[in-house]
């Protein structure tokens, strides 16, 4: 096994394709333009650079699993080789528990991140525009800042100018959408509603459909949720990060032990195989 401070393929320049080889088994080249597609990369020598670590790892399992001489057992919605690879990894990664005193310990370091998501009663106007029409979108831009002028005149005239221009359907409500929570919009929109005070915005806010002029009617602060409703959760993502670290320590072992030719490897950071 060759290691250097830098990944990269070994390749003659007038070859297409590197030449590798896991213990004298080689990957053909078949196999590594079939696997380029599940690996976009910002240049095609860093797709073929992951695509061939991906079949270097998933050659090296192979040959674990036959110098064991597995007895496979397939569940339901996997393959043979998916089986095989799941009792290699069951038998062989041993990742501990995370216990009780631990996702306690997380829970109350990471007190800010487990709330309830806040409700907003909003109404909005939409002045509608293709995201592609750059005109469109300024003409559009234009008439929202009139109207957010006039709004801020007068804002007992929102549900008039909702009902007279909005292009949303509740328009007929007076632009009222009701309590909305996160992940009832589209994400451009949301990041820039649930930083809103109550009241009108302060100018009008953009979309994917156009412009919005809002207004904030009411503001329900998430409550902190009870260690007891987050657990499961804390307990999963813990759990995952621990068994991420014992597979790359894994197939790190794995590649340190295998004559790898044609491609040097700094290791397995990004260690399932697709």
């Amino acid at each position: 096994m060759t290691h250097a401070s830098e990944a990269q393929l070994i390749a003659s320049s007038e070859q297409q394709w590197p030449v590798i080889s896991v213990n004298d088994v080689v990957i053909s080249q078949q196999a590594l333009a079939q696997e380029l597609q599940y690996h976009p990369a910002k240049d095609r020598e860093e797709a073929v650079y992951m695509a061939a670590r991906a079949l270097v790892i998933r050659e090296l399992l192979q040959q674990r699993i036959a110098e064991l001489g597995l007895a496979l057992q397939v569940a339901a919605g996997e393959n043979q080789e998916e089986a095989a690879t799941r009792l290699l990894l069951e038998r062989e990664v041993q990742v501990p528990s995370c216990d009780e005193a631990t996702c306690l310990r997380y829970y109350h370091s990471n007190r800010g991140r487990f709330h309830s998501a806040p409700l907003l009663a909003v109404r909005h106007i939409l002045l509608e525009c293709a995201p592609d029409d750059a005109e469109a979108r300024s003409l559009a831009l234009v008439q929202a800042e009139i109207l957010h002028e006039r709004l801020q005149q007068f804002p007992e005239q929102f549900a008039e100018l909702a009902q007279k221009y909005s292009a949303c359907p509740s328009k007929a409500q007076g632009g009222e959408l009701g309590q909305i929570s996160k992940g009832q919009t589209v994400p451009e929109l949301e990041r820039q509603l649930f930083t809103l005070a109550p009241g009108l915005a302060v100018k009008p806010l953009e979309s994917r459909y156009g412009w919005h002029l809002v207004s904030v009617d009411q503001r329900i602060e998430g409550q902190a949720l009870p260690y007891e409703a987050v657990a499961p959760a804390i307990r999963t993502q813990l759990q995952q990060g621990v068994w991420q670290k014992a597979l790359v320590q894994y197939l790190q072992t794995l590649i340190g032990a295998a004559d790898i030719r044609g491609i040097r490897l700094q290791g397995a950071d990004s260690p399932l195989v697709q």
